[in-house]
């Protein structure tokens, strides 16, 4: 077993309910496995379930659609299992047909890959972008947090399609462009984009030095494993401290999530011993909490937190243990509010469940969904012109903050 798969079963993961129009997702699995020697296309392992009219309609369409010969029964049973999966209505838990399997696979190892570096999500029926990658095409472009998606080149996105439709429809080679039809967030008129491919970098985080104050922006919580990704953090954590500065800036804006363990490792070095980080509540509604166990490298840095509706998952959960522990100030906008990790069960046939079976509550209890996201102690909007204009008062406002 290679380093990613293991880790994939070892390592808790929350997942973004989201995928990148590139590289498919970022951190979405918390394990990967499947028990049991059934066949896919086994419906009778519930003695409870009637399955007798699924089978009547199967042979009904077989045998009196017009264009029968055409059916592949296959493709016919893969709509049904989508069918019942989306009536749940959890943008994070699909199914994924074998070929839709390899090619998430195939896209979601490493830190290279092509297309426009946004990631998209689910919002009342419509596709939504939740962050464009920095550094990005989509970014470069124009595309803003909470932009909807309204068409991809000449096809229009309609509330049956999902974020993994959207997603296929936009993805491609570098080079190539793709015309999005896009309604900025607060504007009533949509514009189209154009935006052409390129091959991306995602660095997981970055850190530079603003006069006396360290600026550690974390991108994302996933590496090509947790080791690594932890790696990254504890080099970052040691140039700061042998930096000897005293305040530091900690930016999470447009963080999709990643690894859950990520999450609470960087919590653990802005506290004291016996913190409660985050918890979190199973299918049957047992709730385990997740405390620091260290005293902490950075835990005597003055601090303040950077989010916004960007901020998703894993960097929520840190955001909002941080202010829940009354370690930091967080300033910006409302995070996205995902707080579910789902696992990925391998079917037989190649196919794959993506079911989420975790929630996660901030250390208050309060769970992290649309209508509870982080809010931040100073709420400033970066705004489309602010965006345009390469202005950032949610960063002025931190340095204003520990200037002071």
């Amino acid at each position: 077993m290679d380093e990613n798969k293991q880790s994939k079963k070892l390592v808790n993961i929350v997942g973004l309910g989201i995928l990148l129009v590139c590289v498919f997702t970022l951190g979405l699995v918390v394990g990967r496995n499947f028990q049991g020697n059934s066949s896919v296309f086994d419906f009778g392992t519930s003695k409870s379930l009637d399955l007798s009219m699924f089978w009547r309609v199967l042979d009904i369409t077989k045998s009196d659609y017009v264009d029968s010969k055409e059916i592949e029964e296959k493709e016919l049973v893969y709509g049904a299992i989508k069918g019942m999966i989306n009536s749940l209505d959890d943008p994070a838990t699909v199914f994924l047909t074998p070929e839709e399997t390899e090619e998430f696979d195939s896209a979601s190892q490493g830190k290279y890959f092509e297309g426009i570096g946004a990631e998209l999500g689910y919002e009342d029926g419509q596709i939504m972008v939740v962050t464009p990658l920095e550094g990005s095409p989509a970014r470069e472009a124009g595309i803003r947090p909470g932009d909807y998606i309204l068409k991809v080149d000449d096809y229009e996105l309609t509330s049956k399609d999902t974020v993994y439709d959207a997603v296929t429809k936009i993805r491609g080679e570098a080079g190539t462009d793709v015309v999005l039809n896009i309604l900025h967030k607060g504007d009533i008129k949509p514009v189209d984009i154009t935006i052409t491919r390129r091959e991306i970098t995602v660095p997981s985080m970055s850190l530079e030095f603003k006069g006396d104050i360290a600026y550690l922006k974390v991108g994302r919580f996933t590496e090509s494993s947790y080791a690594e990704w932890v790696q990254n953090w504890d080099l970052k954590v040691q140039e700061i401290l042998n930096s000897e500065v005293e305040k530091m800036i900690l930016d999470l804006r447009g963080n999709p999530g990643g690894f859950f363990d990520a999450a609470i490792y960087a919590g653990d070095d802005f506290l004291d011993e016996g913190f409660v980080i985050s918890k979190q509540k199973d299918a049957r509604g047992n709730i385990k909490d997740y405390t620091s166990s260290k005293d902490g490298n950075l835990k005597n840095i003055e601090l303040v937190v950077l989010i916004n509706t960007g901020s998703a998952s894993a960097s929520e959960i840190l955001a909002g243990a941080l202010q829940n522990a009354g370690r930091a100030q967080v300033v910006g906008e409302k995070t996205f509010g995902k707080g579910t990790a789902q696992k990925i069960y391998d079917l037989p046939d190649g196919s794959s469940l993506h079911l989420t079976i975790l929630r996660w509550l901030l250390p208050n209890g309060v769970q992290i969904d649309r209508d509870s996201s982080v809010t931040p102690d100073v709420e400033i909007e970066l705004t489309n012109d602010d965006f345009i204009k390469g202005d950032d008062p949610q960063l002025d406002r931190a340095l204003e903050i520990l200037t002071k």
